[in-house]
């Protein structure tokens, strides 16, 4: 797009302050003030004290879930399920469009990452693919659901069972999805879900473990404390993974404004929907008729042939606004200096996940955006169009 063009556009319609893809939810000060008070008082501030236990209860209720471990990140969950399963070495089926601590994990533990390309309807794994992958060496899927929208969980758990291999789900965008009458965790040996700031549900770091039987669970609490089973026993080597009174106290005071939060968001993915849908060139993540989603994030992808815009540049357009749109998952992670030499990870292997990486692009999306705001983002994206159309 020509120099003057792009300043016309800035000057018509450039927010005032810097708007994000993502802001957390907060809760009232007033309100997290009086939870420390009972910190302060009881001295206890982490070593699964009472707000972290009652958290931990209230996450297993609102998720319909029996067994739920509360961890520190979603990053140390991925490391303590691959332990758990005993799965540390050979190899991991995966996709290469999701955030790096999905791939760094299986690194991190001694498992080679395979990746499988992925649906270029739902961005997820592609299931039908997987099995073309399983070799004498894997172990197990590694699948995430992407952006909230759910994994074709039955082809992927039949290719599992026929093949003797353990589903581990990245749940991190997917807190309160349900999937078919089910809980998204429910799915799958383990599921490990997110609870970072940028989340729909956030302890502003922290994240949970759901497995299926009491000994996993046991496990997993054995895991996330060194390996302490007693004061002076240790049963194996376990890992720092608690998470502390101070944001259990955020989680129990965002938990309630949950499902706010996300009709919100469900408010703000409409308008963009019924603004940029007969745009040529851009499309959306489909709406699914057996899932209750959590509209956590809301990509577009960029057609540049008939948009008349390539993503990049239309990310640079809005950036220049004040709105920081984001490329999200841009670069695959076949694509990283630490992966890219793995045979998987050849370009002419994931065809679809190089075109879904070169054409995403997030917009903002949280509970406490301002529809004019919305419409802003949308006014940016359309002129932008229409100048291209008018060369």
């Amino acid at each position: 797009m020509e120099q003057s063009k792009i300043a016309e556009i800035v000057r018509n319609y450039r927010l005032t302050e810097g708007e994000y893809v993502m802001r957390p939810t907060m809760p009232a000060l007033e309100d997290y003030t009086s939870y420390l008070r009972g910190i302060w008082d009881r001295r206890m501030l982490t070593n699964d004290a009472v707000l972290h236990q009652e958290l931990e209860l209230r996450l297993r209720e609102y998720l319909g879930t029996e067994y739920l471990a509360l961890l520190s990140n979603g990053t140390l969950a991925l490391m303590i399920a691959l332990r758990a399963l005993n799965i540390d070495a050979g190899e991991v089926i995966t996709t290469p469009f999701t955030f790096p601590a999905t791939t760094h994990v299986l690194s991190w533990s001694g498992v080679t990452p395979v990746f499988c390309d992925v649906d270029p309807i739902t961005f997820n794994i592609d299931a039908t693919q997987i099995a073309g992958h399983i070799s004498s060496r894997t172990k197990a899927i590694l699948a995430v659901h992407v952006f909230g929208t759910p994994c074709d969980t039955a082809v992927i758990q039949a290719v599992a069972d026929r093949y003797g291999l353990y589903v581990i789900y990245d749940a991190a965008h997917a807190f309160g999805v349900k999937y078919r009458g089910r809980s998204i965790v429910e799915y799958g040996d383990m599921a490990m879900l997110s609870f970072h700031a940028t989340k729909v549900f956030s302890t502003i770091e922290g994240g949970a473990l759901v497995c299926r039987t009491p000994a996993q669970n046991r496990r997993i609490k054995l895991l996330k404390d060194f390996g302490i089973s007693a004061e002076s026993e240790v049963i194996e080597p376990g890992i720092n993974a608690k998470l502390d009174e101070f944001r259990a106290a955020f989680g129990l005071l965002n938990l309630p404004r949950i499902e706010s939060e996300i009709a919100s968001r469900k408010r703000i993915s409409l308008i963009y929907r019924e603004r940029l849908m007969g745009m040529p060139g851009l499309r959306f993540l489909p709406v699914l008729d057996e899932v209750e989603a959590n509209f956590c994030y809301f990509p577009i992808l960029v057609n540049n042939s008939e948009f008349g815009m390539t993503r990049d540049e239309l990310n640079d357009l809005l950036r220049e606004c004040n709105v920081m749109s984001r490329k999200y998952f841009c670069p695959l992670m076949s694509r990283v200096a630490c992966y890219v030499a793995l045979p998987s990870a050849s370009p002419a292997n994931l065809p679809r996940a190089e075109i879904l990486s070169n054409q995403v692009l997030c917009l903002p999306i949280y509970g406490t955006l301002q529809v004019s705001t919305v419409h802003q983002v949308c006014d940016i994206i359309e002129a932008g169009y229409l100048c291209q159309r008018c060369r």
